[in-house]
C-alpha cells in the first residue's frame, strides 16, 4: 500500500480540528482506515457473503444504504456467486462513490446501480436484503427510527436486514474493558496516541453509537419479529433482522 493510501490524516497535530467528513481525503483512504479501526471487519464482510448465500436468490433487489466503498455490494456479489442479482449501492459522498466505482471495476461487478443520494430521503423499492454496514450511526439518533421504519416497509416477506453499527455499554466497566481492547487495537495496527485522540475528537456528535438494546427495541418496533444478534468484537456488533409473515 502507497503512502497515498494509508491513512495518515491525523497523523500530525491539528489546530481547530473540524468534524469528520467522508470528503475526498477520507475516501482516498477509506480501505486501510476501516481496516485499521473496526476490528473484525474483514470477518464482517465475509459473513454477509455467507448470508446473501443462504437468504437470497438470484434476480433478487439488494439495498447497500452507506455503500461507501462498495464492500457490502461485493461482499453479496461473492455469496451468490456472479448469479444475477439487482444490486443498489446508496451514499451521499461523491468521493466515495467514486472509489467505490472504481473499486466494482477492479472486481468486474457490472450492472451495479450506484444512487448519489442521502438515506434518509430515498424512495425504496420491494426488496429482499438491505445492508446498513456502519451506517446508522452516522445518523441523528431521531433520524434513525424513521430509517429503519421504512427499511421494514420496503422489504418483500422472508427478506432481510443486516445491521452492523459500533455499540454502546450501559455498564461502565464493560464500556471501559472494550474501549481499552478497541484502543489497544488501533494501537497494534499503527495508529499513534495523537492520530487515536484526535480521530475520537473529530467523530464526536458525527458518530454516535447506541447499546444492543436499544438497537433490537427498534428493530422490533419497526415491525422485525427475528432480530438476531449474530457478530461482535469488542464494541462493534453485528445483527440480522428478519420479516417475517
Amino acid at each position: 500500500m502507497d503512502e497515498k493510501t494509508w491513512d495518515q490524516i491525523y497523523s500530525k497535530k491539528k489546530e481547530g480540528l473540524k468534524p469528520f467528513t467522508f470528503d475526498q481525503e477520507v475516501a482516498t483512504v477509506f480501505q486501510n482506515m476501516i481496516e485499521r479501526s473496526v476490528p473484525g471487519y474483514e470477518m464482517c464482510l465475509q459473513m454477509i457473503a455467507l448470508i446473501s448465500k443462504t437468504f437470497l436468490q438470484p434476480r433478487e433487489r439488494v439495498y447497500d444504504l452507506g455503500c461507501s466503498l462498495g464492500a457490502g455490494l461485493i461482499a453479496v456479489s461473492k455469496g451468490l456467486k456472479g448469479a444475477p442479482i439487482e444490486l443498489i449501492g446508496v451514499d451521499n459522498s461523491p468521493s466515495m462513490l467514486e472509489k467505490c466505482r472504481a473499486n466494482l471495476k477492479t472486481h468486474k461487478l457490472t450492472g451495479i446501480t450506484l444512487i448519489e443520494t442521502d438515506i434518509e430521503t430515498i424512495k425504496l423499492k420491494p426488496c429482499s436484503a438491505v445492508i446498513l454496514n456502519f451506517t446508522l450511526q452516522f445518523l441523528s439518533p431521531e433520524k434513525r427510527n424513521q430509517l429503519i421504519e421504512k427499511i421494514y416497509r420496503a422489504l418483500l416477506p422472508e427478506g432481510i436486514l443486516i445491521l452492523s453499527e459500533k455499540v454502546a455499554f450501559s455498564n461502565s466497566e464493560t464500556s471501559d474493558i472494550l474501549s481499552t481492547l478497541h484502543e489497544k487495537f488501533k494501537v497494534a495496527h499503527g495508529y499513534s496516541q495523537l492520530e487515536i485522540s484526535q480521530k475520537r475528537t473529530a467523530l464526536e456528535k458525527v458518530l454516535i453509537p447506541e447499546t444492543e438494546k436499544i438497537h433490537l427495541e427498534r428493530l422490533s418496533e419497526a415491525g422485525f419479529k427475528q432480530c438476531v444478534p449474530w457478530f461482535q468484537c469488542f464494541n462493534f456488533a453485528s445483527y440480522l433482522a428478519i420479516k417475517t409473515p
